[in-house]
């Protein structure tokens, strides 16, 4: 799949969906579970995500850049799916209104550089599919994206920067990981994991895992 110039959209408002999915399960007991991403507890991933969602609203929305602080964590209280919901929202609706062409600043990739808000989305949709395994794993339940998904966060994942900043505290990804001669026919998804630092699970390698409705 070609990313550049695509209308991911409505990609990524399934896996918004995916990932909702997710959260509406997750209790005040599992907030303390420990993920994919150290040192973040499940609680610390939670206010990441929706920190994230609300920053890249603001970012494409405009008028003005939005600043850092835009993108800072929030601290999540019960149930913790309504802080997620109500961000995944207001993200999916600043995307829904945005022009795909205009230039955005994305400070946490670049103080610098811009890109088109096109892309500003599909950066978005690989963070929201990858994290959302992430919870997943915390909550030891299967998450495998469907075919569709599958091909364009593997396209966005090939575009992540592998060098030297993957091992700097505070990395967005881990070190890229070698590949398994057991990944089977479709290594789609146990390739974005590993491109991104995630060791997969078993589960993960099946292509018959289906997902989690979002119901």
């Amino acid at each position: 799949m070609e990313i550049i110039g695509t209308d991911v959209r409505p990609l990524h408002r399934r896996a918004l969906e995916l990932t909702t999915a997710l959260v509406d399960r997750i209790g005040r007991d599992d907030l303390g579970r420990d993920t994919p991403c150290p040192p973040w507890d499940l609680a610390a991933l939670l206010g990441h995500l929706v920190g994230q969602n609300h920053g890249f609203a603001a970012a494409v929305a405009g008028p003005d850049d939005a600043p850092v602080a835009a993108f800072a964590p929030r601290v999540l209280t019960a149930p913790a799916a309504r802080g997620w919901r109500a961000s995944a929202a207001r993200v999916a609706e600043a995307f829904a209104g945005a022009d795909l062409t205009r230039p955005v600043l994305l400070v946490e990739i670049s103080q610098e550089l811009r890109f088109p808000a096109g892309l500003a989305v599909g950066f978005h949709l690989l963070d929201t599919v990858v994290h959302g395994w992430d919870v997943a794993a915390s909550l030891g339940l299967p998450f495998r994206p469907d075919d569709e998904l599958v091909t364009a966060v593997l396209a966005l994942a090939r575009l992540v920067p592998a060098g030297p900043e993957r091992d700097r505290p505070g990395a967005a990804f881990a070190p890229v990981l070698p590949s398994a001669p057991d990944d089977g026919d479709d290594a789609g998804w146990p390739t974005v994991l590993r491109l991104l630092g995630r060791e997969p699970r078993a589960g993960d390698l099946a292509t018959d895992v289906g997902v989690l409705s979002s119901g």
